[in-house]
């Protein structure tokens, strides 16, 4: 690939800054939503939406963190709230006492299926400048991306 550069600015870096600021208004937007409507934010929705598909919903905080792309402490500082609000409640692993899990509550299977309806709404508002090809071709790019 040519390393083109635009202001001063090499293609791939300009590249790297636009995917952090849309994905930061995205965020902010999805957020906003979730939040009016059902009180969760997009971490917490994530945070939902693994354990909803976890094998018995319960999932140790490492996996968890693994699966939404976080931290293991910015997993715990997430659940936290959740934990006192009734979403999710903590477990002590059967094989090893050391293991913290978490597990989904009815309560957060409920608000996970409430949140999910909201946020297919405000996707498909956030995409809706793009035909299905656009789409299919923006979803394959971004999984090129390294993990």
């Amino acid at each position: 690939m040519e390393n083109l550069q635009i202001g001063g600015e090499t293609e791939q870096v300009l590249i790297c800054k636009t995917l952090w600021f849309k994905s930061a208004q995205i965020n902010r937007q999805l957020n906003n939503g979730l939040s009016f409507i059902h009180g969760i934010g997009l971490s917490e929705y994530m945070v939902l939406d693994s354990l909803v598909t976890a094998p018995r919903q319960t999932l140790s905080r490492i996996d968890l963190a693994n699966k939404i792309g976080r931290t293991a402490s910015a997993v715990t500082k997430t659940l936290a709230p959740m934990e006192k609000i009734g979403l999710v409640e903590r477990e002590t692993g059967a094989r090893d006492a050391r293991v913290s899990l978490v597990k989904l509550t009815a309560a957060g299977e409920r608000i996970h299926g409430e949140a999910s309806d909201s946020l297919a709404q405000n996707v498909q508002s956030l995409l809706e400048a793009f035909s299905e090809d656009e789409s299919a071709m923006l979803l394959q790019l971004l999984q090129k991306l390294p993990a």
